[in-house]
């Protein structure tokens, strides 16, 4: 007769598999990317000894205060995430986890998805010109804009590219910056018409924005709850769905009028 084990030895056994497993689900790689905040860049100002924005064919004034586009930065679509990792991310406020297929197109390698991104960019550039210009009521065949960022794709910094043409034209005519001197940041898809959309990452962008100063947040209206949730103290959340409620919104900021609030 073999000789009898003790329960806990046992037990102890019957764990073996389990611990096993565990550690093979922990170093096997998960399709998730892990975010953190990103950059920001002031639109009115210079990237890499450049104007952003560049205008000719009309005169444009000289601008005070900031406009900060606000990116998330994630790990390479190719790049292994664990289980560690996720871990780690759902447990810090400066990081998320999420979908890779929410970040990055699926069934792309690297060069194709920055390929994408880049063009992105350009289209988002695009619809922020004719957005502003149509906004301002000016002939696009008479005023040329050009729009230089290096090292930042996607879409999203669209917004904040039409609001700082429309302040470096003056579009409303009031001689006063859309900014009231302030660092406002924010996000946020654009079509031609003027329409915002919702861009993901906002509660890593508002951590981007009050790390470089930014006092106010202008955020697609969908999601107002996203940015509250790990919003930067003191930071004022400013929803807009269309480029004019953008500038109404900041005008109204700029002279204590009444300002839409998340």
């Amino acid at each position: 007769m073999p000789p009898r084990l003790s329960r806990p030895f046992r037990l102890g056994l019957c764990a073996l598999p389990v611990v096993a497993l565990l550690a093979v689900a922990g170093a096997a790689p998960l399709p998730y990317a892990v975010a953190q905040p990103g950059l920001t860049a002031d639109v009115l100002g210079a990237d890499q000894g450049r104007q952003v924005i560049t205008i000719k064919g009309a005169p444009t004034r000289t601008t005070e205060g900031q406009l900060r586009l606000t990116t998330i930065v994630a790990t390479g679509p190719s790049a292994d995430v664990d289980l560690a990792d996720v871990a780690k991310g759902w447990f810090r406020t400066d990081e998320a986890v999420l979908p890779r297929d929410a970040v990055y197109p699926s069934g792309q390698s690297d060069q194709q998805i920055q390929r994408h991104n880049t063009r992105d960019m350009v289209d988002s550039q695009d619809s922020a010109t004719e957005a502003a210009l149509g906004f301002l009521h000016a002939d696009p065949k008479k005023v040329d804009v050009s729009l230089h960022l290096a090292d930042v794709g996607g879409p999203s910094a669209g917004l904040l590219f039409a609001l700082g043409i429309i302040d470096k034209l003056d579009g409303d005519g009031s001689g006063g910056d859309l900014t009231g001197g302030r660092t406002i940041a924010g996000t946020g898809t654009i079509d031609g018409s003027g329409k915002v959309g919702a861009v993901g990452g906002v509660s890593l962008k508002t951590q981007a924005a009050g790390r470089d100063g930014a006092t106010v947040f202008l955020v697609p209206k969908a999601e107002c709850g996203d940015a509250n949730a790990e919003l930067p103290t003191g930071m004022r959340l400013v929803p807009v769905t269309t480029l004019k409620g953008a500038v109404s919104a900041l005008r109204a900021l700029e002279k204590g009028g009444s300002v839409p609030s998340c």
